[in-house]
Parts: C-alpha cells; sequence; structure tokens
C-alpha cells in the first residue's frame, strides 16, 4: 500500500506469479506507506523513499509520475532541472523539451509566420492594407510568457497529484537509488525520462552555428540564415524563417529532404519548399563556418557532383542535424544499465523496461518513436503495467499519426508506399495533387497533395499521407480510421464536406497506379513511417 490508499485489486496481478518482476525485486503488495512529508516506503526486502523515482519532468516523466500517483496511490518523487528556455547540464525546467523548447514554441512561431502569407493572400480577397510591420520583440516577449506559464501549469499539475518535486540534476546510483545534487533518494522503481538533445557535426567553426533551443528565442529576426539539415527540424525552421522574411538557405547530405517520409511526398514538398521560396541545396556537406570581424558568418560546403558552394552574410548558422538521446553522465553503465553503443539510447523491452529490473526508461531517451504523444503513451502503459498490474499493458508503437509543421504542412499515419510494397507486395495508390480553394482566387502558387496506400488483397487503408493546408487537423481524424482498420471500399460510402479538401480522401475512386508483387514480409497489424525520420 503505498501513500494514498491501498492499491487497487488488479494490483493481485503484478508482482512475481505474473513474471513481471525476478525474485529479488518486491511488488506491490509488499509495499506499505509510513506517514510523514519524506517518509520512506517500507518494501518486504529493505525501505525505499518512494514506489517510484522519475529522472526527467517532460511530458512522458510527469505524465507517467502524475498517474501512478493519482491512480495507484503510490508515493511518487521526480526530479528536474531549474527552468530555461535553452538547455544545458544545468538548466531544463518542468515541462521538457516539447513544452519549453520544441512542440510548442515551434507552432507558435509558425502560427506569427503564417500571418505574412495571409495578409498577401487577403490583397485578391479585396482587402486594401498593406502588409503591417513586424514587431519580433513583442512576438517574442509574449512567446515566453506563455511558456513561463505552461512550466507553472506542469508544477502544478504534479503539486496536484501528491508528487514531489526535487529541483536539480538527477543521476542513478544504483538500482535502487537516485542523486540530486548531493541528495541521495531510494525507490523501488526508478524511470528514466530525460528525453533527447540536439547534435552538432564536429566540423571547423562549429562553435559559431546555433541549437534549435537558440533559434527559438533570437533577440532579432536575422536577414539571412543558413539551415544544416534534411529533416523536420531543418525544414520546420526554414519555413517559419522564410515566412518572417528572412533569407533562408537548406543544405542536407541526401538527395531529397525528409528521409524516412513517403517518396512521392518528398518529391511534392521539395518542389513546393522552392515555390515558397526556400534555397535548397541537396546533397551538400558544410566543411567549416568562418566568422567574419563583422560577426558575419559564412559557410563552406562540398556537393556531391557538382560545384562547392559558400554562403556568405549569414547572421546564423543552424546545426539540425538530428539529435540523440540525452544519457550523457547519468549513472546508467555504472548502475548496469545497457546501452545502445551507437546512440547511447537506454535498451528497453516492450514494457520499457531495461535489463536492470527496478530500472525503466520511456520518450526519447529510449530512441523508439521521438514524439511527445508517444511518450505520454509509454507512461501511461508503464504505470498501468508496473503499479495497476496489468501484464499486457505495453504502449503500442503502430500506426502513430505525426505531422511536420514545414511551409507546406506535411501529415502522415501509417506505411509508405515503399514499406507497404514490402510488407504486403501488391498495393493499390490513389493520389492527388491541386491548388486549394483559397489560392485559385489569391493567386497564390502552392498546391496540397493527398495519397492513400491501399493494400490490394484485404483492401485496407495502411497508409495516409498529406502535404497541405490543415493536414494534421484533418488527419488526426484519419488515424483513428486506419488505427481500426478501415478499407478503401468504406472510405468509399462516406459522404464528403463540401467545399473542403479534406473531403479529397473520401473522393478518390480510380487508383493512379497498382503496384503487382510478391510479399517479402509477413504482413503487420500496420506500421509506421515516422519511425525511420532522420533529421
Amino acid at each position: 500500500m503505498g501513500r494514498g490508499g491501498p492499491c487497487v485489486p488488479r494490483a493481485q496481478e503484478c508482482g512475481r506469479s505474473a513474471g513481471l518482476y525476478p525474485a529479488h525485486v518486491p511488488t506491490c503488495l509488499q509495499v506499505r506507506a509510513v506517514s510523514g512529508n519524506g517518509a520512506s516506503v517500507s518494501g518486504g526486502d529493505g525501505e525505499y523513499d518512494y514506489d517510484l523515482f522519475t529522472i526527467g519532468a517532460g511530458s512522458g516523466g510527469v505524465r507517467a509520475s502524475r498517474f501512478a500517483a493519482s491512480t495507484y496511490g503510490i508515493k511518487a518523487g521526480v526530479c528536474e532541472l531549474p527552468f530555461g528556455r535553452v538547455a544545458s547540464d544545468t538548466v531544463g525546467g518542468a515541462g521538457g523539451t516539447c513544452v519549453l523548447r520544441g512542440c510548442v514554441p515551434k507552432k507558435l512561431m509558425v502560427f506569427g509566420g503564417e500571418f505574412a502569407e495571409a495578409f498577401r493572400d487577403s490583397v485578391a480577397f479585396g482587402w486594401d492594407a498593406e502588409r503591417p510591420g513586424l514587431t519580433w520583440q513583442r512576438f517574442m516577449e509574449n512567446k515566453n510568457k506563455e511558456l513561463e506559464r505552461l512550466n507553472g501549469v506542469y508544477m502544478k499539475l504534479l503539486e496536484g497529484s501528491k508528487v514531489d518535486f526535487h529541483e536539480g540534476r538527477g543521476r542513478v546510483v544504483d538500482a535502487h537509488t537516485v542523486e540530486v545534487d548531493g541528495r541521495r533518494f531510494t525507490a523501488r522503481n526508478i524511470l528514466v525520462a530525460v528525453g533527447g538533445r540536439p547534435t552538432v557535426p564536429p566540423i571547423e567553426g562549429a562553435e559559431h552555428a546555433i541549437i534549435s533551443d537558440q533559434i527559438l528565442n533570437l533577440d532579432a529576426l536575422p536577414g539571412k540564415i543558413a539551415i544544416v539539415g534534411g529533416g523536420y527540424i531543418a525544414l520546420e525552421f526554414a519555413g517559419i524563417y522564410n515566412n518572417f522574411g528572412t533569407e533562408v538557405h537548406v543544405l542536407w547530405r541526401q538527395a531529397k529532404p525528409l528521409r524516412g517520409f513517403d517518396e512521392e511526398i518528398r518529391d511534392f514538398v521539395n518542389e513546393q519548399y522552392r515555390v515558397r521560396g526556400l534555397n535548397l541545396y541537396p546533397q551538400a556537406s558544410p566543411t567549416r563556418i568562418v566568422k567574419g570581424p563583422d560577426g558575419k558568418l559564412t559557410v563552406h560546403a562540398d556537393v556531391k557532383d557538382g560545384e562547392p558552394v559558400v554562403l556568405e552574410g549569414l547572421d546564423h548558422v543552424l546545426m539540425a542535424t538530428g539529435r540523440k538521446p540525452n544519457t550523457h553522465n547519468l549513472g546508467l553503465e555504472e548502475a548496469g544499465v545497457e546501452l545502445v553503443e551507437k546512440t547511447g539510447a537506454i535498451k528497453v523491452d516492450r514494457f520499457s523496461r531495461t535489463n536492470v529490473p527496478s530500472i525503466w526508461a520511456i520518450g526519447d531517451v529510449t530512441n523508439r518513436l521521438n514524439l511527445t504523444p508517444v511518450a505520454l503513451m509509454e507512461g501511461m502503459a508503464f504505470a498501468r503495467h508496473v503499479f495497476g498490474g496489468d501484464p499486457n499493458a505495453a504502449p503500442d508503437h503502430q500506426a502513430v499519426a505525426s505531422a511536420v509543421f514545414s511551409s507546406p504542412p506535411i501529415a502522415t499515419v501509417g506505411l509508405t508506399e515503399a514499406l507497404a510494397v514490402e510488407q504486403y507486395g501488391s498495393v493499390d495508390i490513389y493520389s492527388s495533387s491541386f491548388r486549394p480553394m483559397k489560392n485559385t482566387i489569391s493567386g497564390n502558387p502552392a498546391k496540397a497533395m493527398m495519397k492513400l496506400v491501399v493494400a490490394a488483397d484485404s483492401d485496407k487503408v495502411v497508409g495516409v499521407h498529406m502535404a497541405g493546408p490543415e493536414c494534421a487537423e484533418i488527419m488526426q481524424g484519419f488515424a483513428v480510421a486506419v488505427k481500426m482498420g478501415v478499407t478503401k471500399a468504406q472510405l468509399d460510402t462516406v459522404v464528403g464536406i463540401h467545399p473542403t479538401s479534406a473531403e479529397e480522401f473520401v473522393t478518390m475512386r480510380e487508383p493512379a497506379r497498382r503496384i503487382r508483387s510478391e510479399k517479402k514480409q509477413p504482413v503487420g497489424t500496420g506500421g509506421n513511417a515516422y519511425g525511420t525520420h532522420t533529421a
């Protein structure tokens, strides 16, 4: 029994009888609470300060801790670094990367940049006002106020769930001990949810570059920037600053941007990025960054089968070349936790348990599917499995929808065309490219694209992809349909909402092409195109 009441009856399913713990790990029913703030929880094989101690108060760590404490009455603690907008070994904040240095501030900046296009489009609809001016400082101040508010919200959520918050850097000492800035706490279970951090390639002059944390917090709107990377983070910031009026140059090593996405979508958005005014340099590898006496930067890059690129007069160079699990100096290896040699990710089984039975990990630190809603799902499944005694509570990484908030945005769920052919052999492809209705009046040349991937033998829709306005909002609904196993015939019975772009998904009657080949591997329950995405 933990703080807040006894374990629920289903906890009887947990423990050694269900094979969830080895013999030396105490179970839910062996634990009793001792009253008093900061008191220990007594187990059958020893005494612990907490049933659960979580390192990292990002989305996944907070959700797991709150849910476990409020639902199952266990005693939980969490540690996190002091709040700051740019992360370091000493700065972090409740809310984590997504809320403070990722999804939320990025989306606010997407909204801000989209006004420029709206102002341009409004002229053809009869509006006479010229484009209003941008006060960058006011926008950044309002954005930062919102981030501070959200940091406070996360702190209140922990407090409301009676989860003890310890400010400082957490480090694993052993299988049942965490140290937070010199203070030690024992725990029956330790959950690692520290996320990831940006990587910077070791080229000459790399110290002059900035990372995503910093480009979210610039003091002034830059006139000219270079972005290194061809993944979703690079293309999102490229679109954001291009919309704000910055001259943007994007360099990446591959032939196309957004590796891991559907090839047809990649081709389409590559064209549309140019239509939007981005300067693109595929198959370009930066070799050095030089800072001039005036503070301006120059990027030198080699281009495969082409002339070298030299970009001068840059205010900033953003390195958006990927992220890696934030496991450095966390004490994991000393505690016997196995890491992936190449990436440093924590190895876990399907229940998020490491090779050390009392230590668990969720979110980007495991490098499974690096999305905030996935970390939330993993946190909930962890709590249900460990404290709720559900032996089947494992995160489901199949058919997870995702979006790239570039310009144009992209949204996807399920398999790419290539993966569908690999799994099913016979596949029907439905696709459509068109100018959204608003653009026919405004004169905006941008187009949208929609695509359905259908397993021909079963008629099941195994992939849905879209690039264009409101695609993320549209895709959320189709994600439900794909998750439930919708067939193309069922989509054909749906009456579209007119006039919308979304109706195109239910009115594509004839396939653009039919692919017939032998099945190369057993058909699963549906896949996810996002798992192989790299920056």
